[in-house]
């Protein structure tokens, strides 16, 4: 599988739902088209947040399958690119709303600063993704990188709390599948029966 998608040809796919937005910003006559797509950019980088942190308990319950070594391998890519889904996810809502007093007056709702929150802990992590963050960072990086569970979650509610939380499902149903992974990842841990050891 390895040699079949190759890191360049992940990224392509990673960059298609990119282009096609960016053109439909920079081509379109609709003049609420940068509204239009806040929205879709933000699902896309949870959907890759979500995927990026099933791979662990994935490996766990498939212990062994080529299809989890090969995610297990690029874990680091797709949460790059959820970063970057989240910056112009961003970018788009900052460009909707037009003004710094405007973006100031929502900070308050809880679907604004939830938000926020999440993008600037998403910031150091997309940061020291690469190997040389690691190496440098040494045993600090997974203990760094354990913020994506705080991201996550903060993540899930910004998505919940979109209109004064009267269309939660969408985010729940998305949030789902984790929760039942890492559910199962902190039996697999702590709960599940283990053979007596020998006298």
């Amino acid at each position: 599988m390895t040699s079949r998608f190759s890191p360049y040809g992940l990224w392509t796919l990673f960059a298609l739902p990119l282009i096609a937005w960016s053109w439909m910003a920079m081509t379109s006559t609709n003049p609420r088209i940068v509204h239009m797509l806040v929205h879709p950019t933000g699902e896309w980088s949870a959907r890759l947040l979500i995927i990026t942190m099933m791979i662990t308990p994935l490996a766990m319950l498939f212990k062994g399958k080529g299809w989890t070594r090969w995610l297990k391998k690029n874990r680091r890519y797709f949460g790059v690119a959820a970063f970057a889904y989240a910056a112009l996810h961003t970018v788009f809502y900052l460009i909707d709303r037009g003004s710094l007093p405007r973006i100031i007056n929502h900070l308050d709702r809880t679907w604004i600063w939830t938000g926020w929150v999440a993008f600037v802990i998403f910031i150091p992590l997309a940061v020291t993704s690469t190997d040389a963050w690691v190496r440098k960072l040494g045993t600090w990086w997974k203990p760094l990188q354990r913020w994506t569970y705080v991201a996550a979650l903060f993540t899930l509610v910004h998505w919940a709390a979109l209109h004064d939380w009267k269309e939660p499902a969408a985010a729940i149903v998305h949030f789902a599948p984790l929760a039942a992974l890492e559910a199962y990842r902190l039996w697999y841990w702590y709960l599940r029966p283990r053979p007596a050891r020998a006298a």
